[in-house]
């Protein structure tokens, strides 16, 4: 038990060790590791509310999950430091692109110290959903029962406004569609 105990820390001391900035420079990556991939569904019967995320948009203005009530969101969190967030940005797309406008997504820019090299990434991808500006990492804190724990992490609400879904690390747009639907 202490062995696991222990390989957890050290994975959540570590920084993003693909493309993050070394020692937690200009882009504040301390304290975040680069996922593997792994999905977790949580049971219907289990699911707890997910905290209504508001802040100021990478377009101007603000957002909220508030106004995406009604159906599910996908919601990815992403920096534009991290390498593992550029390769899985095309499959979000791609993943929007198929999902179409029965699914909301919404991006959560994180650890980005000012919002241009964030509005860079998402023009440079061309990401067709809007995206809050998050650069301390505060809207992250909402979340407790599946933390998006690694960056880039993406959570699946459901359309009762429950965490239904979390995938720690990048995902592919396959996975993700199918995620949904699984969890829908």
């Amino acid at each position: 038990m202490r062995a696991v105990l222990a390989l957890v820390a050290t994975l959540v001391l570590t920084a993003c060790s693909a493309g993050g900035q070394p020692g937690g420079a200009a882009g504040g990556t301390v304290g975040f590791t680069t996922g593997d991939g792994t999905v977790t569904i949580v049971p219907e019967a289990e699911r707890e509310p997910a905290p209504v995320l508001e802040g100021p948009s990478l377009d101007g203005g603000t957002l909220s999950t508030a106004d995406l009530a009604g159906k599910p969101i996908v919601i990815n969190v992403w920096g534009s430091w991290c390498a593992p967030c550029r390769a899985e940005a095309p499959e979000l797309v791609e993943a929007a692109e198929r999902l179409g406008d029965d699914v909301a997504f919404l991006g959560l820019n994180t650890r980005d110290l000012s919002e241009a090299p964030a509005q860079a990434f998402v023009r440079a991808f061309e990401i067709p959903y809007p995206n809050i500006f998050d650069p301390d990492g505060a809207l992250l804190l909402g979340f407790g029962q599946v933390p998006p724990k690694a960056i880039p992490s993406t959570l699946v609400v459901d359309a009762e406004g429950r965490v239904a879904a979390r995938v720690i690390g990048e995902v592919n747009a396959n996975t993700l569609v199918e995620l949904v639907g699984d969890v829908s």
